[in-house]
């Protein structure tokens, strides 16, 4: 049994990107207010916890990912006090709130790193990684940041220029490097001492846990990542004795490190294996978006039918048998960092998508908008280092009034600029169509409520799935309850055979699926984009 708060097996989630959710004041950026104002919308999506993106004072060079005051909410937002009362009011509905832990790196606006910089010797001079000279040149392993300061020395960053890395030490410190510290070194310790204290603060005031923000880049030379697992499983001892009701979820990509780490969840997204990838993310070979130059195969929810399911299936089922009894795997349906998943793709398409992430084990993530099928915007020039991933930030679209009703602010004011589409998705309008993919969603959380086999913890087998073949089906089975799911993502009808143990079935939802007797026996009929949950009578 997972050693994990009991109310996450039972979450879905809702990540929230602040600026781009809902302006309350006017000022044509998103607010914690707007948070509040909608929190009945999000429970009504079926989601009973919240991701909220930084929310902590910062220069904005990565959109609040560059954290100047951890212990303060940005006044662009309102203040701990807004905080404080999202917690509340999210807690009298039964909901929880997880705040994003930017553990590896601060802004260079942060106090630590302006007395870090100074030439003289003092108490933060050691908390980020330094150089024992300006002159010390970077390498692959060690990237440097040469002149910032008239402090004798270069710094290593942990993204950006303008995020330098806090020191978590070095697993493996070169002897010939005494700037490279060990991981038990006093001023390393006491890093690690004050981000636990910075976790402290939040939860105090109510906080239900954190997602942290490149959790494996913490403590450097770590190449089997014992370092950096030794620090988590610190910082879950803590939790497990001091704030045993809060969740530690990880950005990691790598369950089987991630959950052994002390994680409770980790996402399974676009970076550490291509399981994430081979499922949705292709596209971006097409539009432009992610790693120049990086040739991928088609994704699997591609109308083509040209996927291969069984390159998500090979990581994805061994990182599952790996971590079952320690924690969670997550499929997001995308995030701040991704292109839309409405990208190339119909709403139909969507529905499919959503019917097999709703349907998997773990926690599922909806990212906001996602829910009405928010498009990608491209083109849009680069705000607040978002690159190309600004045309996922755009602002949420709730109705047909001005600005979508995501701000009364004017058009140029606006954080960002809207979806130029008139035939934009919004909230108001699919909330009249019971067929939208808005009531899909809502639809499809009752069902996973429901059905305890479709949760968290039921087990996941494989019943078709080959390479380069459709559909993909497989059995979610808890104790004596199992559901048949049936996906088929291409455009191309695909039939085959049932065993017969799976001849006696009660639809639970489906679209474009038929089960049919043919000689005696059971067929499984798709059209193209198409999906099926079956319940499954003994």
């Amino acid at each position: 049994m997972k050693n994990c708060p009991d109310w996450l097996n039972e979450s879905i989630f809702y990540e929230v990107y602040p600026q781009s959710f809902l302006d309350t004041n006017g000022d044509g950026i998103g607010d914690l207010q707007g948070v509040i104002e909608k929190l009945d919308y999000i429970q009504s999506l079926g989601c009973n916890a919240i991701w909220l993106n930084p929310c902590f004072v910062s220069p904005f060079g990565d959109a609040g990912y560059d954290v100047s005051d951890y212990r303060k909410v940005d006044e662009r937002f309102g203040s701990n006090r807004d905080l404080v009362r999202l917690f509340n009011e999210a807690h009298k509905r039964g909901m929880k709130v997880t705040l994003d832990l930017v553990a590896g790196h601060t802004s260079i606006e942060h106090p630590w790193f302006k007395a870090s910089a100074q030439p003289e010797e003092n108490k933060y001079s050691n908390w980020y990684i330094w150089t024992d000279s300006a002159w010390t040149e970077s390498t692959a392993e060690t990237p440097l940041i040469r002149g910032f300061s008239d402090r004798n020395a270069a710094y290593m960053p942990n993204y950006f220029y303008f995020q330098p890395a806090l020191n978590f030490g070095f697993e493996e410190p070169d002897p010939d490097k005494p700037w490279q510290l060990p991981t038990d070194h006093p001023d390393v310790m006491a890093v690690r001492e004050e981000m636990k204290d910075i976790m402290r603060f939040w939860m105090d005031l109510g906080a239900d846990g954190f997602r942290v923000d490149m959790a494996a880049s913490l403590v450097k030379s770590d190449p089997e990542m014992k370092g950096t697992i030794a620090f988590w499983q610190d910082v879950r001892a803590m939790f497990d004795t001091e704030y045993p009701d809060c969740v530690l979820i990880a950005e990691w990509s790598f369950p089987k490190h991630a959950l052994q780490a002390g994680f409770h969840m980790d996402f399974m997204i676009h970076f550490n294996t291509e399981a994430y990838t081979a499922l949705f993310r292709d596209e971006h070979k097409r539009d432009g978006f992610g790693t120049p130059g990086t040739l991928y195969g088609d994704s699997f929810f591609d109308r083509s039918g040209k996927g291969d399911v069984t390159r998500f299936l090979r990581h994805y089922t061994e990182h599952f048998e790996a971590t079952r009894e320690l924690g969670y795997i997550s499929l997001p349906t995308g995030n701040h960092d991704l292109t839309r998943v409405r990208c190339h793709r119909s709403m139909a398409e969507l529905k499919v998508i959503y019917a097999f992430l709703w349907s998997m084990p773990g926690i599922p993530y909806l990212y906001y908008g996602d829910e009405i099928g928010m498009s990608y915007i491209p083109g849009l020039p680069s705000k607040e280092g978002g690159f190309g991933r600004v045309g996922s930030r755009t602002p949420m679209q709730w109705d047909e009034s001005r600005n979508a009703g995501f701000s009364t602010a004017k058009a140029e004011k606006l954080y960002l600029p809207l979806d130029p589409s008139k035939k934009r998705p919004t909230v108001s309008e699919q909330e009249e169509k019971p067929t939208s993919l808005l009531n899909h969603v809502r639809a499809l959380s009752a069902l996973r409520r429901e059905y305890p086999a479709l949760g968290a913890d039921g087990d996941f087998k494989v019943v078709y799935g080959k390479k380069g073949r459709y559909p993909l089906v497989f059995l979610r089975q808890l104790g004596e309850q199992k559901i048949l799911v049936a996906i088929n993502p291409s455009a191309e009808k695909c039939t085959i055979p049932l065993a017969k143990k799976y001849s006696q079935l009660d639809v639970l939802k489906k679209s474009g699926v038929k089960v049919e007797q043919v000689d005696r026996k059971t067929e499984l009929v798709m059209s193209g984009v198409s999906f099926a949950l079956f319940l499954i009578h003994a």
